[in-house]
């Protein structure tokens, strides 16, 4: 059994994710903690539930989901892994953070890569890795068959997509992989986006007025 546990951190209201199987072994995606406050926050949970992290992810590398990478790589002393087209997108962090407030922000290096279709463990867990571009160019989600649930950063929202107006957004290739990727899972999919409350494949096929079936686009 997979459990979820979802964290909104920073000023740009990111979700931040702990996910677990039965016997606490774990993964954290996408940390947006910044704050000492939600540094404690992440802490105390992983703590009081006896959890073992083994695995850091990011979906992507926008300033508001690589907050924590540093502080989270440190604390538990475990590998990040990203998609290698993100690495340019994480580099550049460091150059703007402080631009957005963020003057304690701390760079991290990748340990690993992330590619379609490559299976992540988390103990006796495994998620599989969609390439998802659009919002940005390197953007996995994951996704847990046996549940039917999808950790999908910045793809999809509740009747809304991510913005492609970033540099490497494409606005139509976000839309065709959300159509060919996500549309493909099953309708009963939850979907746990980087922003905002979750949805389902079946809510956002039938009201999406980006890629539902009333689409303007």
């Amino acid at each position: 059994m997979l459990r979820i546990k979802s964290f909104t951190f920073n000023p740009f209201q990111e979700n931040t994710y702990v996910i677990s199987d039965q016997e606490g072994h774990a993964a954290i995606i996408d940390p947006g903690n910044y704050e000492d406050a939600e540094n404690q926050q992440i802490l105390g949970y992983i703590r009081e539930n006896n959890l073992k992290p083994e695995l850091l992810l990011n979906t992507h590398c926008h300033i508001d989901h690589v907050l924590g990478n540093d502080f989270i790589k440190r604390t538990f002393s475990i590998p990040l892994l990203i998609h290698d087209q993100e690495i340019p997108v994480l580099n550049s962090v460091k150059a703007y953070a402080p631009n957005y407030g963020f003057a304690n922000y701390s760079h991290t290096d990748p340990d690993g890569y992330l590619s379609e279709g490559k299976s992540i463990e988390i103990g006796h867990e495994h998620l599989e890795v969609l390439f998802v571009p659009g919002h940005a160019p390197g953007h996995v989600v994951f996704y847990h068959p046996e549940s039917q649930q999808c950790i999908a950063g910045d793809t999809l929202f509740r009747e809304s997509i991510g913005r492609t107006d970033l540099p490497g957004g494409d606005h139509d290739l976000l839309l065709g992989k959300i159509k060919s990727v996500l549309f493909k899972l099953p309708d009963q999919t939850v979907i746990h986006s980087g922003h905002g409350p979750s949805t389902t494949i079946a809510h956002e096929k039938a009201y999406n007025p980006f890629v539902g079936k009333n689409s303007r686009f």
